[in-house]
């Protein structure tokens, strides 16, 4: 007992950091501390920003439609890359269905996921998400490649 006492915060470190290898504790974990964590996204400067050329992407939504990127040409256009088993995604996808609640009218908001479509179905389901997501079926114009998750775009 004395050998506890002496280890106490050494035996609750352990055991946090065995919470987050089980995907059942991990991912909540992970997601709270990304939330906690969180900062400002990047803003580039009016004079560094590109403007998209090549509107080529073929996507389809949930329901199964294909949809041309070169659509949404013109529009106010907000895009996010995201994944189901990401903890930054999953910690900002709250103010994401806000920010897609209050300027849903303003502009197009195409989340974008490669994943399965069961996956994404349950993700968004268990959360009550109605955001329009949607999973690519080419690459995206070459401007809109990106390496890391979550990542999220606006065009004019």
């Amino acid at each position: 007992m004395n050998w506890l006492k002496k280890n106490y915060s050494n035996v609750l470190w352990g055991l946090f950091i065995v919470l987050l290898f089980v995907p059942q504790t991990g991912t909540p974990i992970k997601v709270f501390i990304n939330r906690l964590l969180s900062f400002s996204p990047s803003i580039k400067a009016v004079e560094d920003r590109k403007t998209l050329q090549d509107y080529y992407w073929k996507l389809m939504d949930m329901q199964g439609h294909v949809v041309n990127f070169d659509d949404f040409k013109g529009k106010k256009i907000v895009i996010n890359f995201w994944a189901t088993w990401c903890p930054p995604c999953i910690a900002e996808m709250p103010s994401m269905q806000a920010l897609y609640n209050d300027y849903n009218e303003k502009a197009v908001f195409v989340f974008v996921t490669n994943e399965e479509k069961a996956a994404i179905e349950k993700f968004i389901a268990k959360r009550h998400y109605t955001l329009p997501i949607y999973q690519a079926l080419s690459p995206p114009p070459t401007l809109l490649e990106g390496n890391s998750l979550p990542s999220t775009i606006s065009y004019r």
